[in-house]
């Protein structure tokens, strides 16, 4: 039982520090995991980043689960996830709360009308910014527009429209294997 709580204490302490997402906390889990616990080595650490960063989910969740998992098995894993993910899961439920109280409020209903708008702004730059980086010809083009009609004009949904797209890249893969 001792043991995880020195689980819980040490996830849960890298867990207040998720400020700036996974790679900002490398140093936290370096200091806490290989140097002070001595949980794992810094090559684990290392593989458990890459093999975080190409599955799905967090990278921090990801890099706990693995190191719980290494620790104490699947029970290890359970808790270290868990305590990762608890501050927070605190700190969202109390900003939730203020929110909620405060959601008559005249002050905090203009602002939030103007962070939706801010919102949407920052969402469509980074549609522009994808669009000049990924669509450098005429059938890239056409695919968006194709893609853009469907989901558009037929209420696809997105799970469909990334499926239609895939096929439509495979297929010309396909053609250009074939000629």
């Amino acid at each position: 039982m001792a043991e995880y709580l020195k689980i819980f204490i040490s996830f849960f302490k890298i867990g207040l520090f998720t400020f700036g997402g996974g790679y900002a906390m490398m140093p936290f889990f370096r200091q806490e995991l290989v140097e002070k616990r001595k949980y794992i080595k810094e090559e684990e650490l290392i593989d458990f980043y890459s093999i975080g960063q190409c599955t799905p989910g967090v990278i921090a969740v990801n890099v706990a689960t693995f190191t719980g998992y290494k620790i104490k098995g699947v029970s290890g894993a359970c808790m270290a996830t868990f305590a990762i993910v608890l501050p927070s899961l605190i700190i969202i439920m109390a900003i939730a709360g203020a929110l909620t109280m405060l959601s008559d409020n005249e002050f905090v209903k203009h602002a939030f009308a103007g962070i939706r708008i801010g919102v949407i702004a920052l969402i469509l730059n980074e549609v522009v910014n994808l669009f000049k980086k990924t669509v450098k010809s005429k059938y890239q083009v056409a695919v968006f527009v194709l893609i853009a009609i469907v989901l558009f004009g037929f209420n696809l949904s997105a799970v469909l429209a990334v499926i239609v797209a895939a096929t439509v890249g495979l297929v010309k893969f396909l053609r250009s294997k074939w000629q």
